[in-house]
């Protein structure tokens, strides 16, 4: 699990195709990785990888089509700027909110502008996703914990104050980029509740749904 709080911006080393998919060398920059073990967790751009290498300054990972197919990472080359944060330990500040770094989509920016010392995003969202993000709620965006501040069927925005551009990749992200988001985990696993011992997907009718359940008369 992570915060949402990245702790470091990193770089790709390298991108080496393994027999169908791909191992990365990231260099971790200022992350600090003394208390780091073979086999943790790190969240690279919101996606969470393996250890399977660490040295001074880098580790390995390896990527599966899985993880290819479901995020950005399909695009990413050596050079290219990472949003870095090791798991959480016990005794963190949670900070953020609870990050699981299982992408659920891929998202794209709309639209970039100025909202005083504040930059206002604007992000195109899968369908599928948009009854997972309500205004107020939090949501992850490339492993940034981030505030809703509108949302529709399509779309939603988001403020980014001065720190949080210059401490991620967020400020180098212009019209046309694509972004790995995760849903608040509260709210998959509030759906799942609701559907109760249904497998065949999510309930269609949420007010009859809510009102079996006895939330609203």
């Amino acid at each position: 699990m992570f915060t949402g709080i990245i702790e470091a911006i990193g770089e790709i080393k390298r991108v080496e195709q393994q027999q169908g998919d791909v191992r990365l060398t990231v260099a971790t920059k200022s992350l600090g990785l003394d208390d780091a073990q073979l086999g943790d967790s790190i969240a690279v751009n919101g996606v969470c990888l393996t250890a399977i290498v660490l040295s001074k300054g880098q580790f390995v990972a390896d990527v599966s089509n899985e993880t290819l197919s479901a995020t950005t990472m399909d695009s990413i080359k050596a050079g290219s700027k990472v949003n870095l944060e090791c798991a959480l330990q016990a005794q963190t500040r949670l900070g953020g909110h609870m990050v699981s770094g299982h992408v659920d989509g891929v998202g794209k920016v709309l639209e970039r502008k100025a909202d005083a010392r504040s930059v206002r995003f604007t992000f195109a969202m899968p369908s599928e996703l948009a009854r997972y993000v309500a205004q107020k709620g939090s949501i992850c965006i490339d492993g940034i914990s981030l505030t809703v501040n509108t949302v529709d069927d399509a779309s939603f925005s988001v403020n980014i104050v001065p720190h949080t551009l210059e401490m991620t990749t967020l400020g180098d992200r212009k019209v046309g980029d694509a972004v790995n988001l995760e849903v608040d985990v509260i709210a998959r696993y509030l759906e799942r509740l609701m559907m109760g011992s249904s497998q065949a997907g999510p309930a269609t009718d949420y007010k009859e749904l809510l009102g079996e359940s006895g939330f609203i008369k």
